[in-house]
């Protein structure tokens, strides 16, 4: 009968299927809440357009097939990542490449067992949980140790690389972590290199990008930096990148801990009432207490590079 017959569009509105899917509100979420990473958020809607018009193919009756969704994500540790790859779940939902759009998020601890017939099992389960969203590996090429014959990351990696293969229409594979590191492993697992086909690079946040995210911080917990404060965290921000084990956006916010804790203990120590300013301020001295500035041992208990 006629009214079974489905009618095929001639054309579509690109333009209007960016407003109604909700992609326009997911990339302007990823602008809102996080600072810097233009690059980054280029790559984001360069995938998102893709996506767009390959559902656009569909709808008209044209050839097409899954794409391949796996990514990697490289770069150093506090430059979002993990939030990028949330973002990314909720684009991939939106546009009907995963039911679900939820992220799990793993390191190797959670796929790899400790002794035969341990592993298959935890990387079963952990699938199991990811299918219909996003599965993140976070320091993806620790799953891949040679040098340890008793290993069993290699299990993982024939499960995983089967997994990404066969259920891709169901499953979206986001690998993270240095890039030095992710090269040799694709290099030497180059089952995962053919299987991913979007390589993304975080860059660090610059020094003014840091001192805004911390703004950003402060702000989202009700807090403000006074005059004194800023300029401290200006100089803070220069002198803790020079140190190791920075980790960009993840090094401010334990930065920013700890000078809430001194400014609780200021204030209380003080044995004077207080008002909203006061409880809301963030004073050059809850800044400069940190050991950054003497040249001893930084936030994370390490030495200075030229320190022995």
């Amino acid at each position: 009968m006629d009214g079974d017959v489905k009618t095929v569009p001639t054309v579509v509105d690109l333009k209007q299927e960016y407003e109604s899917s909700g992609v326009r509100e997911v990339l302007d979420e990823l602008d809102r809440e996080l600072i810097g990473l233009a690059p980054v958020k280029e790559r984001i809607r360069e995938t998102a357009a893709l996506l767009l018009v390959d559902k656009a193919r569909r709808d008209l009756g044209l050839a097409f097939e899954t794409p391949t969704l796996h990514m990697s994500f490289t770069g150093n540790p506090g430059t979002g990542k993990t939030t990028v790859a949330l973002k990314m779940a909720g684009l991939l939902h939106r546009l009907g490449y995963v039911r679900k759009g939820h992220l799990v998020s793993v390191t190797r601890d959670d796929l790899v067992g400790q002794y035969i017939g341990h592993t298959a099992p935890k990387t079963k389960e952990v699938l199991k949980k990811a299918m219909g969203g996003v599965l993140f590996i976070d320091e993806a090429y620790y799953l891949y140790r040679p040098d340890n014959e008793r290993d069993y990351g290699q299990e993982a990696i024939e499960i995983l690389l089967q997994v990404m293969e066969n259920n891709r229409d169901d499953l979206v594979v986001i690998m993270a972590g240095y890039a030095d590191r992710m090269d040799r492993f694709f290099s030497a697992n180059p089952g995962f290199r053919s299987r991913i086909a979007h390589h993304i690079e975080f860059p660090d946040y610059s020094d003014q990008e840091l001192e805004r995210i911390a703004a950003t911080m402060l702000e989202n917990q009700g807090y403000v930096l006074d005059e004194g404060a800023k300029a401290a965290m200006a100089e803070y921000v220069r002198l803790r990148r020079g140190q190791p084990h920075f980790a960009n956006a993840r090094s401010i916010r334990n930065a920013l801990d700890r000078a809430r804790l001194r400014q609780a203990n200021r204030l209380f120590m003080s044995g004077v009432p207080v008002d909203a300013a006061a409880l809301s301020t963030i004073s050059e001295p809850d800044i400069r207490a940190s050991r950054v500035f003497d040249g001893g041992l930084d936030i994370d208990g390490s030495r200075r590079k030229d320190q022995p």
